[in-house]
């Protein structure tokens, strides 16, 4: 599995999430598999979005694609940082 780690803060969550939905479509066509959407405990705007993707390649080809740039700006995204990482080990307790 390859995971992508997205920590950013947006302008106004409920405008991300609507533009976030909305791409649902070409997040799957692009590789996405399964996402979680998280928040800053105190922060509403503060949004990590974990996800598992098909592979780190197809990840990148479609954060980096001049199209996602242009909807984080429509989201109202402020400076992502982007984290690819592969696992290691996973349980339950």
């Amino acid at each position: 599995m390859k995971y992508v780690l997205i920590i950013h803060e947006v302008e106004d969550y409920q405008a991300w999430k609507k533009v976030f939905d909305n791409a649902a479509d070409i997040r799957k066509e692009a590789g996405e598999i399964s996402y979680q959407v998280l928040k800053y405990e105190n922060d509403a705007n503060k949004i990590v979005h974990f996800s598992v993707w098909t592979s780190h390649e197809n990840a990148k080809s479609f954060f980096e694609s001049p199209k996602l740039v242009q909807i984080r700006k429509e989201a109202g995204v402020k400076a992502p940082d982007f984290i690819y990482l592969d696992q290691l080990e996973s349980g339950v307790l």
